[in-house]
């Protein structure tokens, strides 16, 4: 079943704001409990994450029916990536060094910017490319 467009990108833009805050605090609990949301995410689909469950029952009632749908395995194939960097960058906050911690953060941060900004998801883009070499595979 398809998804509504708005909600990854509302989330994407939640992201942005932990993750900036995060990268500037060099806070390891903000940056574990985004490595949480992006697990769940990655687990369940978005609609499973928090910040799916938040527009899913707060925003959307709001802001009228979706006009727009996609396909929930790039969200959620992305929401894996960005469990990857975040948990890199939860070790280099938490265990060294810094720079990887900030590097890794401001990796997740850029990415979840380019969604929340312009509503163009790397993750989901990695997905749709590896979908399409592995069509050329066969």
């Amino acid at each position: 079943m398809d998804i509504d467009v708005r909600g990854p990108r509302f989330g994407a833009a939640v992201t942005t704001v932990l993750l900036a805050v995060a990268l500037i605090t060099t806070s390891a609990w903000l940056l574990a409990w985004q490595t949480l949301a992006f697990a769940l995410g990655a687990a369940g689909g978005v609609g499973r994450s928090p910040y799916g469950w938040v527009f899913r029952k707060f925003v959307r009632p709001r802001i009228g029916p979706p006009s727009e749908f996609e396909s929930p395995e790039p969200p959620r194939f992305a929401q894996a990536v960005g469990l990857v960097f975040t948990g890199v960058g939860l070790v280099g906050f938490t265990l060294g060094p810094a720079w990887l911690g900030l590097a890794a953060t401001g990796a997740a941060l850029g990415a979840a910017f380019l969604n929340a900004a312009f509503g163009y998801c790397l993750g989901c883009e990695l997905y749709l490319m590896a979908q399409r070499v592995a069509v050329r595979a066969k």
